[in-house]
């Protein structure tokens, strides 16, 4: 196994024309669909890097920027952005281009992390990663951030006590009725 590698030999594009069949009833590209692709790229970034087989353990917010329509090329690019022992945090964007215009659009960003299986589905280490630049290093603190404020809400969910009556009582500043039978 490689002992270390670089965010550059991560690296992965992946363009598509999107078809009619990928469409969902308003013409516009179905979100599952990319959310599809971007899972491909993810799993080939993260075995391209680590030289093994890696699975989807997660997926960061994926906010759909603008739509994708019928007859645009769409493009995907992954990178590793963070390694830990045995996962691999993979960025993605993904843009689309009117490919008569040459108008292209963010249509979204995400982050999969992955993890690293050897034959037998059990999990290994990856390899260290080389941070060259400081847009790579800022890629990786993003990361530690996000895998931070991650630990800290779930904390926050698994200790709210939702039945409280401050709890109950504050429900009521949102777009929901209380019912009475509810205790």
């Amino acid at each position: 196994m490689t002992i270390a590698n670089t965010v550059e030999a991560s690296k992965i594009t992946l363009s598509e024309l999107m078809l009619p069949s990928h469409s969902n009833f308003s013409g516009k590209i179905h979100g599952g669909y990319l959310l599809k692709l971007m899972d491909q790229i993810a799993f080939a970034c993260a075995s391209k890097y680590s030289g093994c087989y890696c699975v989807t353990a997660s997926v960061d917010t994926v906010d759909f920027l603008n739509p994708v329509d019928v007859g645009e090329l769409v493009t995907l690019k992954a990178s590793v952005n963070y390694v830990g022992n045995t996962s691999i945090v993979v960025g993605i964007r993904v843009t689309s281009e009117h490919i008569q215009t040459g108008i292209k659009k963010h249509c979204n960003s995400s982050y999969f992390t992955m993890v690293a299986k050897d034959e037998k589905g059990q999990n290994v280490q990856v390899p260290k990663l080389i941070l060259s630049n400081l847009e790579e290093v800022r890629r990786f603190y993003d990361s530690i951030n996000r895998i931070e404020n991650k630990k800290r809400i779930k904390e926050i969910e698994t200790n709210f006590d939702y039945k409280s009556k401050k709890a109950i009582d504050n429900l009521k500043k949102y777009n929901v009725v209380i019912s009475d039978n509810l205790f």
